[in-house]
């Protein structure tokens, strides 16, 4: 099979199970989107790059496949850099593929030349330089094992024009990637599973932590019923939302700077915390030196490199999470641990401040309102892609997830403007589900040029924008440790109704309690993209907090008039 660069590249994505790519043309990829035509991919024109890497972000954690995109060469490949250190963070598996000044001129500051996988090797698995023809399948196959393989994650293939333009014979078994895992001996994660049953038959007060792990390996079931069998509380990370049902009786919610008190006060309590497909970020653990200092610690990751690389533990297991705990399944002993989940009801108390009907409706609308009404009129049965900031912590708490990658969230880098593209992305993946954007207007206002990719592809999704006039969670930094010095975080922005209408999509403005349940089924009637202005509570604050360093059960409560109580 003779075919050029271009025809090559589309054939390997056709091979590889490719449907759906975000990408933005230019000058060095243009003999790929020329032979694009011939192939039965459909191609989603962005309005910026950063937005096609979010995307195919957004297409990959909906989905569980490979999400793609593509760009042309400097600024191009530039304007992808945060959507893929999104996904590295993340371990979402994209390829982006961009195109490269000819190779005679690489080095020599041409025109839209960057090296671009210099600039990425530090966000990626793996990425490539494609100088010839002939290296085209071949690397695009690897690519995509590498993306799959392990822990998932981004690979960048940059391509020169002339590679693209040049022709060669193909065979593809010949094209078949070879990899082989390579493990660093020094590296710790030698545990089994021997060593974790003997620390879990023995505990008192056991805590599973259950991260974004558990969803990538598939292995909902197992850790239900680890936590059945056993007896064991479930806390979960932001990105372990939906991993475990929120539902679940053990499911005791989110823990971290602004998960529920009462988790937070369970792990410095706890004798053994399990730890499942989460890495200890700072954000989960507080100060380092406090934290669960009663506990033992089993850690199980397919990643060897998190293995005691924030908190050390006494059984450390890298291993796919799936398999690992397939194979203590059978061999665990059931224990009745009811004075255990008595103490954490008990810190728990009446969860006044999570019971929606217990926030006041003095007037003002609140986010937490807006989430919570959201989650009641879509029954839970959303995908929601939240950006970053209060809006989308007050997701975490009052929006209830039951089901796997039904919360799609930037969470390791924090990105502001992922909320719309990924949500492009997750549609375009999951056709059949309701789809809903909760984004704050500053970040917002970072991609809303995405609402013209949205119409163009005539997408059915609903954008909730939580307006508060500031960078809500600056801000509240600046109210809490800045005495209220509020600078630079007062946020202006257009109209956004009439900026919906520009688009020809139907918007409405929302101010009141009353209003939000009347907008979002409006919204949800219209089964094309739609956009509410949720006017809230401007000087609102997302409690708890556990302010940056600070010991986990050291948090910051609600105050008065809200009865304090350990829910708070």
């Amino acid at each position: 099979m003779t075919l050029t660069g271009a025809q090559i590249l589309w054939e390997a994505l056709v091979r590889e199970g490719v449907t759906d790519v975000f990408g933005y043309p230019g000058g060095a990829i243009l003999p790929a989107y020329d032979a694009m035509l011939a192939y039965p991919i459909r191609h989603v024109l962005v309005r910026h790059e950063q937005g096609a890497a979010h995307m195919a972000d957004g297409f990959a954690r909906a989905s569980g496949r490979v999400g793609v995109a593509i760009a042309t060469s400097g600024p191009g490949a530039t304007n992808m850099v945060t959507g893929i250190a999104t996904a590295m963070m993340d371990s979402s598996p994209i390829v982006c593929i961009t195109g490269q000044v000819g190779s005679r001129l690489i080095g020599s500051d041409a025109f839209q030349e960057t090296d671009i996988t210099g600039i990425t090797l530090p966000i990626t698995k793996h990425n490539y330089l494609v100088t010839g023809v002939h290296d085209i399948a071949p690397a695009i196959r690897e690519a995509f094992a590498i993306a799959r393989a392990g822990r998932p994650g981004p690979v960048l293939i940059d391509i020169t024009k002339d590679a693209q333009q040049a022709s060669a014979e193909v065979d593809w078994d010949a094209a078949a990637p070879r990899l082989s895992e390579a493990y660093d001996d020094a590296l710790p994660g030698d545990g089994d599973a021997h060593d974790a049953l003997a620390l879990i038959a023995t505990a008192e007060r056991p805590l599973i932590l259950a991260g974004h792990g558990i969803v990538q390996a598939g292995a909902e079931r197992q850790v239900r019923e680890l936590a059945e069998r056993a007896g064991i509380p479930i806390a979960v990370t932001l990105l372990g939302i939906g991993g475990v049902p929120a539902s679940h009786p053990l499911n005791m919610g989110m823990m971290g700077m602004h998960g529920e008190a009462w988790v937070n006060q369970a792990i410095q309590e706890a004798d053994l915390l399990i730890a499942l497909g989460m890495r200890f970020d700072d954000r989960v653990t507080g100060n380092l030196k406090t934290y669960a200092q009663t506990a033992r610690k089993i850690h199980v990751d397919i990643d060897r490199a998190e293995l005691n690389k924030n908190v050390r533990v006494d059984v450390a297991i890298a291993r796919d999470l799936r398999a690992a705990l397939d194979e203590w399944l059978p061999l665990i002993t059931p224990r009745d641990r009811a004075g255990w989940l008595a103490r954490i009801h008990a810190l728990k108390g009446d969860a006044a401040v999570r019971d929606i009907q217990n926030l006041p409706d003095d007037g003002h609308l609140y986010a937490a309102h807006v989430i919570n009404d959201l989650w009641r009129l879509t029954h839970g049965d959303a995908i929601v892609v939240t950006d970053v900031g209060q809006h989308q912590m007050w997701e975490a708490q009052y929006y209830k997830h039951d089901t796997p990658r039904s919360l799609i969230t930037s969470g390791g880098l924090g990105t502001m403007g992922f909320a719309l593209p990924a949500a492009i992305g997750a549609k375009i993946a999951c056709p059949d589900k309701e789809v809903w954007v909760v984004v704050g207007d500053g970040g917002f206002q970072m991609t809303m040029c995405e609402l013209a990719t949205a119409v163009q592809e005539q997408l059915d999704i609903n954008v909730a924008i939580i307006n508060n006039g500031y960078l809500g969670m600056v801000r509240q930094w600046q109210e809490f440790f800045y005495d209220k010095r509020y600078a630079a975080t007062p946020i202006s922005g257009p109209d956004f109704a009439r900026l919906a209408g520009s688009f020809g999509i139907p918007a409405a403005v929302v101010k009141t309690r009353a209003e939000v349940a009347g907008a979002v089924e409006a919204a949800r009637r219209q089964k094309r993209t739609a956009v509410i202005d949720f006017q809230v509570e401007q000087e609102d604050t997302v409690y708890p907090m556990v302010p940056a360093g600070a010991d986990l059960h050291k948090m910051i409560r609600r105050p008065s008039p809200i009865v304090e109580t350990a829910a708070d």
